[in-house]
């Protein structure tokens, strides 16, 4: 994996305004992140503690309060630069859309030509494993489906680092890992660089070559534990000792934070 650096954070810190009687939420930081061209990288903390506010100024979604970010280079300011993609945990498939309308969206958009469309597409979906359901809509397509849709509308963009929050939340545990093992393999083909965001700590180990542990609010990283998987992995990779190893760190250093961010009872 080369050591070149895609996008970093340098000394970054976001806080939300005070508005009306809320006082201001320091949301994050300060924090100094550097993603390698290439790498998986997750970052997994106690709910609350900043994660979707990291990955919002890491795409241009939000603007850092202090500090620098850039990608590739260059200084990001307040929008979505060509090159980064970005998926929320939420179905955002549009549902009076086939599939293929759906993943062709961005690039119709942007003023593709029909016949680049048409290959972009057809290459997306075949990496999703959609292409049979090329002319369905969303309500015909499970769950994990429609996020593999979703990831395919990201991918047609062609992006050099991939943003993704929560993208398999809302699934049950053995389609996780099924999802899992589908990321993986977009990654490889793709070359892309990964930064996801997850709670689930058993889908970090899995899948990343470094996990990030967030501290409670304002979230700093605690610690950054490099795995040591070969880019080939797969969920087989749970039976693996070393992967309860990775998940018992993750848990004792998450802990406490965690009963950090709980309400007093």
């Amino acid at each position: 994996m080369s050591e070149a650096i895609v996008a970093s954070l340098q000394a970054v810190e976001r806080i939300y305004p005070a508005i009306g009687k809320q006082q201001a939420v320091h949301a994050l930081g300060p924090i100094d992140l550097s993603l390698r061209k290439g790498e998986f990288f997750s970052v997994v903390g106690p709910s609350g503690c900043g994660k979707s506010t990291l990955l919002d100024v890491l795409a241009g979604l939000a603007t850092a309060t202090s500090g620098e970010v850039h990608f590739e280079g260059r200084s990001l300011k307040s929008e979505v630069p060509e090159g980064v993609g970005v998926v929320f945990q939420e179905d955002s498939s549009f549902p009076w859309l086939t599939v293929r309308d759906n993943a062709s969206f961005g690039l119709r958009r942007h003023g593709f030509a029909e016949p680049e469309v048409k290959r972009l597409v057809d290459e997306a979906l075949a990496m999703v494993g959609l292409e049979a359901f090329a002319s369905s809509y969303p309500a015909q397509l499970s769950g994990g489906m429609r996020q593999r849709l979703c990831i395919a509308r990201t991918l047609v963009m062609r992006p050099r680092l991939l943003l993704l929050d929560e993208p398999f939340g809302a699934l049950d545990q053995q389609t996780r890992l099924l999802m899992g093992d589908e990321l993986l393999r977009i990654w490889r083909d793709t070359k892309a660089t990964v930064l996801l965001i997850t709670h689930a700590l058993d889908e970090a180990a899995m899948l990343s070559d470094r996990v990030a542990v967030m501290s409670a609010r304002p979230g700093r990283f605690i610690d950054m534990i490099e795995t040591g998987w070969p880019a080939s992995r797969d969920s087989r990779n749970v039976s693996d000792p070393k992967f309860g190893a990775i998940t018992a760190r993750l848990w004792e250093r998450l802990r406490a934070e965690s009963l950090k961010a709980m309400p007093a009872r």
